[in-house]
């Protein structure tokens, strides 16, 4: 698996972050990607303090622009792109009733919009190649839905689709397209949410804790390895137990 290139947005901290570090481990060169470059440079400078590459990518996930460029700079410094882990995300939640249609957009655009127009910049190389990794992180509440938050949601269950979509029509080129399915986890995100909300959540995980950015990125890692080579269009639930199908 060593000297592959692997791509990951939202790279700036919590889960993307413990992905570009899991990945650069391996082995891998890494493209760290992002809005907040002063944050990328931390995690770069982190990547490189153990001896490995990577490289700071500017991206903005809800503007197609930005996300061509930053993709043509990646194939320009080191040709192609192998791995793809699609982790940016944000959240505007509020009841479905009063949400605004910039709110609605404006998460599909960067979580679900944003991911596919990433994963066509990365095709072509990859058909090429006869060899990618896809990986789409999307969300426990993907699969069980969750008030309040109808556009996150949706742009979640959206990842899922899409992944099982692209696992079919890319199979033939020995490329594998799959999602990691993250239940609650220490993150910025989490961290906003009061104490009592976050008391009634860990009690609801039969596992009874909340889970670790590394702790998804784990799987991140298995689902880029050759070890998963037989392993597609899977949603791999990292949740703690708080979802079974």
């Amino acid at each position: 698996m060593a000297n592959r290139i692997a791509f990951v947005t939202g790279a700036s901290r919590g889960i993307g972050r413990a992905c570009a570090l899991a990945l650069a481990e391996e082995g891998e060169k890494v493209v760290v990607a992002a809005r907040q470059i002063d944050r990328l440079d931390a995690v770069a400078a982190e990547i490189r303090a153990a001896g490995r590459e990577a490289f700071v990518m500017p991206i903005d996930l809800a503007s197609p622009d930005s996300i061509k460029e930053a993709f043509a700079k990646a194939a320009k410094e080191f040709g192609r792109i192998d791995i793809l882990v699609n982790n940016a995300a944000l959240t505007r939640d509020g009841l479905a009733m009063r949400m605004k249609r910039d709110d609605w957009e404006a998460v599909i655009q960067t979580n679900l919009s944003g991911a596919f127009f990433s994963i066509q910049q990365v095709l072509p190389g990859m058909v090429r190649e006869r060899w990618g990794r896809i990986i789409n992180i999307t969300s426990v509440v993907g699969e069980s839905g969750n008030p309040g938050q109808a556009n996150y949601v949706a742009s979640k269950a959206g990842l899922i689709g899409l992944t099982k979509s692209l696992a079919q029509e890319l199979a033939s080129r020995n490329i594998t397209v799959n999602a990691v399915a993250p239940g609650f986890i220490e993150t910025d995100m989490t961290a906003s949410l009061s104490d009592e909300l976050k008391a009634r959540i860990t009690e609801s995980v039969p596992l009874k804790r909340i889970g670790k950015p590394e702790e998804i990125a784990a799987a991140v890692r298995y689902l880029a390895s050759d070890d998963a080579a037989y392993v597609t269009g899977h949603v791999l639930d990292v949740n703690g137990g708080m979802f079974m199908r």
